[in-house]
């Protein structure tokens, strides 16, 4: 039997939500047929390509090879489609300071690699800037760290992170509590998740607060939480990223944040939209 398009596009979901059902789920097949298209492609070239464990499934060392040489025939096949239908390539698109533009910049490069009339606009910020950025219609889609809110918005959940306290005065103390008194406050926005998640611990906690900077070069504002000149909040999976030495973990009650893809309630993916989002889930699940 000849591997098809669907085939593909299904091998490729489940690699990225790692579960036959959820893929079932959100291609609208039956469990069934979806056990059955991965059978047909294990078939074919005759090597497992998947580890069946009891929540999910795991791609094998030939399942990733398989993986990306899918991800790149249906880059193609998407590309001929957007080509032909004459659809029009433009993104406008947001995320949060922190988790920065080149986050993205590896599905940009393949965008515009194959699109020479590409139009891209991108704002960063706090993820409430972002969020009113695409309610007022200057933006469509975003990458935002935080949790749902807006009524007249659709929040598309992508991972699971944590937060996490950071400032080398922090490790003075065995307590959090303890090392947060009276010390300084660095943040690049009141509106941001952090300084409202930070504030929620020092209210909770009755805990005295030292003076609140405000600096708008994220990364410079962690480096002086590094140097000892206050303490601020970030996103643990930003630890790496940053190398980030000093931090403390948050108490559970704060802890949980969720990285969601949003857009108006009404808005309808374009093409070059989803090939984008196709691109950046990619990063994140493989």
């Amino acid at each position: 039997m000849n591997i098809d398009i669907s085939d593909i596009k299904s091998f490729i979901t489940v690699a990225e939500l790692k579960s036959i059902t959820a893929a079932a789920h959100k291609l609208n097949y039956l469990q069934s047929n979806m056990t059955a298209k991965i059978k047909k492609i294990e078939n074919h070239y005759k090597k497992q390509l998947f580890i069946r464990k009891p929540k999910g499934v795991d791609l094998t060392e030939s399942g990733v090879d398989l993986y990306k040489q899918y991800k790149k025939m249906m880059f193609t096949w998407e590309e001929t489609e957007n080509k032909i239908y004459q659809q029009e390539h433009s993104l406008r698109f947001g995320t949060n300071t922190s988790l920065g533009s080149m986050r993205f910049y590896q599905p940009f490069q393949q965008l515009y690699t194959a699109y020479s009339d590409l139009s891209v606009s991108i704002k960063t910020g706090s993820t409430s800037y972002i969020e009113d950025e695409i309610l007022a219609g200057h933006l469509d889609i975003g990458y935002v760290l935080g949790y749902p809110s807006q009524k007249n918005l659709q929040y598309i959940h992508k991972a699971n992170d944590q937060l996490v306290v950071i400032g080398k005065n922090l490790m003075n103390h065995q307590r959090l509590e303890d090392g947060l008194h009276q010390q300084n406050i660095l943040l690049a926005s009141e509106a941001c998740c952090y300084a409202t998640t930070l504030n929620h611990i020092y209210t909770d906690h009755q805990i005295s607060k030292g003076e609140l900077t405000h600096i708008y070069d994220h990364e410079a504002l962690i480096q002086f939480t590094q140097l000892g000149m206050g303490v601020s909040m970030i996103a643990k999976s930003l630890v790496k990223k940053f190398n980030i030495q000093y931090y403390r973990e948050t108490p559970e009650k704060y802890r949980d944040i969720g990285l969601y893809l949003i857009a108006r309630a009404e808005h309808q993916f374009t093409p070059i939209e989803r090939q984008f989002i196709g691109l950046s889930d990619a990063l994140e699940k493989i």
